[in-house]
This record gives C-alpha cells, structure tokens and sequence, in this order.
C-alpha cells in the first residue's frame, strides 16, 4: 500500500502547489544529507531515507498527472491490478491490452501534455545547501570564508546542448521536438491513444549529430569549485545565508540554483549570547563583596572597568552598554551582562580561621536582613511532633 504523501509533507490535500512547495523545501532542508556529515550512521541512514521519501512524496504531489492517479487510487501509477484481476485479457493467448496506456489515456487530461513541456522547456538548477563553522569572535564582526562546493555545471563548449559547438544537433522528426509521441491502439474496448517518451531522442526532442567531446555528449558534469562567501557581522548559530546562481547549473537554459550555507557558531569560553546582548559570570572573593572593588572586565572591544559597590551580594548583575553583539541589520549593538558570583574559599589555615571566628563575633544582625528574614519565617513555621 502507497504511503500517505500528504502526511510525508506535513499538508492537506486541498493545499496549493506553492504550499507544497514551501512544505517540500522546509523538509528538505531539515533532512538534507549534508547536514549529518558528523552524525552516526544510524542517523545519517534515517535521514537519507526520510530525504528521499520526501522527494518522492512531492515528486508525486506536483506532478497534475501523477496526483491525480494517488487521489483515485492512492497510488500514483493507478489501480493496482491483482494477478488473476484481468488475467484472460493480459495472458498468452488473450487481446494484450497495455493497461498503462489506456490509464495514461484517462489522465491525460490532468496535465499530460503540460509534462512534456515542462520536460523540454528551461528548468531551475537545484538549490546546494552546506555547512560552515567559524568562531565566536568571526561571528561578532564577520569574516570571509572559501567553501568547496561539488555542483553540476553546463558543459561551456556545447552551452549545455550535449552538441558539439552547441549546434551540431537537428530536431527529432519522430516526435517533432516534443520529446513526446502518441500511439494509438485498438482494443476489444474501443480505440485508445497513449503519450509516452519518444524512443528516438529519448524525450530530449533533439538527435546529436556529433558529440561535444569536452562533456561525451552529456552537456553537463560535475565540478567542485572554490566559492568565496561573506559572512555578515553579528550572523547567529544556525542562520543561514543564501547565495544566489552559485547552485547546479539549470536544464535548458533554465537559471542556477542557489548555495545556501547554514552558520555553525563556535561556543565562547566567556561569553554567552542572547540575542544581541552577551552574558558572562565573574567570580569575585567575599572581601571584594564586601568592600567592593573595581573589576577589569575583557569585552569583544577592549577591557572596561566594572565597580563593584561594598555589599554585593553573590548573583547581583551588572550591565556595561554596547559591549554586545552587533545588530545584523546594522541598528546598534547590545549589552553586555556581567553576574558576579561571590565564591567561597575551599579550605582556611587556623590563623584565618581564628580571624573568621573574630570577624563573626562582632558581626551585627541588621547586617545581615536576609538572613534575619528567613530566621524570623521559619519560627513561623508549625513543627508537627
């Protein structure tokens, strides 16, 4: 049984061809395989799985003809006939109806000749989507990067024709340059006629005389080129940034499709982002707290000097303006967020010890309201015995 393709797809079967589309090209990107170079096998496996029926899944869903066959039948290619459903008409002996010619007979109308067109007429190159990690600081102010991209290119001598000179080609007189051609048959049932590929030109419409030799007659091939990419400051950990016509190469004259780079930011040692505002935790020791100090703090611009008032408590956070991230549309830049932490020595000698236990016995409970606080809340607490 056909698997629900709509359902692959996320969508209903009222939706429009630009919602499968969208649908399609959310998906794809998900689970494209370049996206699971560094992941398990097991995992890179799913996801090759889950990439190839989404492709298939909408392979179907676009295709008027196809669609319409899954909608009535649920499954693209039409009813399925058992082996003993039609048997005297298909076995030795019997009339030999072709049942794939009378079923694209009856669907031709949903967009059949549309197909050959679209099959001959110029056709977008497919998108490239790639990975590149650069480091915190090459975030905040942006860099330049060389990715290797392995794409599809149209073979330059023969202009993608597959001809040599681009010209050394006539027109298919079986099919006319269609790439399509009708037959018609008779059967106990009537006359039908079928579309099909032409067998001559094999649907291209065209017969090469001879050969580019420069690509064997194929008008494209694959290269791997060096493509220099700028990468904006202020990009976050995922975005992706989309780069027009560096994409396999289209068919039949058709536009490039586009290199799209997902960002892999590399973590900080001290910094944390937030957006546009940076985050970081300074450990200061219970004297600093307790007479407050000046802090030199490093940002991504330059060392800034952080008072400390006396009295801090463990937790407090301080903010110094516009030491963030720059805004990737250009609008300023955030803050930065500095959270001291009071941190408690490990381990005292009995001298340290001794003036503890003197700094404790002139210690005052107003100097302490939070914890006068919490003592006065807890007497009120009912103790069952």
């Amino acid at each position: 049984m056909a698997k629900n393709y709509y359902e692959i797809l996320g969508v209903d079967k009222n939706a429009s061809q630009d919602d499968l589309k969208a649908a399609y090209r959310k998906l794809a990107k998900k689970y494209h395989p370049d996206l699971f170079t560094t992941a398990s096998e097991q995992e890179k496996k799913d996801a090759e799985e889950k990439f190839k029926e989404i492709n298939h899944a909408y392979d179907v869903l676009s295709d008027p003809q196809k669609k319409a066959a899954y909608d009535a039948y649920g499954d693209e290619n039409g009813p399925q006939i058992g082996a003993g459903g039609f048997g005297g008409f298909g076995g030795e002996g019997g009339f030999g109806i072709n049942m794939d010619d009378i079923f694209s007979t009856i669907f031709s109308g949903f967009g059949g000749g549309s197909r050959s067109q679209r099959a001959n007429g110029p056709q977008r190159g497919q998108d490239i989507l790639t990975a590149a990690t650069i480091s915190f600081d090459e975030a905040a102010f942006g860099v330049q990067r060389i990715v290797n991209v392995r794409r599809v290119e149209s073979c330059p001598d023969c202009k993608g024709t597959g001809a040599k000179g681009g010209t050394a080609y006539k027109t298919c007189t079986k099919c006319g340059g269609s790439g399509r051609v009708t037959t018609t048959q008779r059967t106990p049932f009537g006359q039908f006629s079928s579309t099909g590929v032409c067998p001559d030109c094999k649907g291209r419409g065209k017969i090469i005389t001879e050969p580019c030799k420069t690509c064997n007659g194929q008008g494209r091939f694959e290269k791997t080129r060096e493509v220099k990419i700028n990468i904006p400051a202020g990009i976050d950990n995922g975005q992706r940034i989309t780069y027009q016509g560096e994409g396999h190469s289209g068919i039949n004259g058709g536009e490039k499709g586009s290199l799209v780079v997902e960002i892999r930011v590399q973590p900080h040692k001290l910094f944390v982002r937030s957006g546009k505002d940076l985050r970081m935790t300074v450990p200061i020791d219970f004297v600093e707290a307790a007479l407050g100090c000046t802090l030199q703090i490093p940002t991504l611009y330059g060392v800034e000097q952080l008072k400390v008032p006396e009295g801090t408590q463990s937790g407090t956070e301080f903010k110094i303006k516009n030491c963030g991230i720059k805004d990737l549309r250009g609008s300023g830049k955030g803050d930065l967020y500095v959270k001291v932490v009071v941190e408690v020595p490990k381990s005292v000698n009995r001298e340290q010890k001794e003036l503890l236990k003197k700094f404790a016995d002139a210690n005052e409970a107003r100097q302490y309201p939070h914890k006068r606080e919490y003592e006065e809340a807890a007497k009120s607490v009912n103790v069952k015995k």
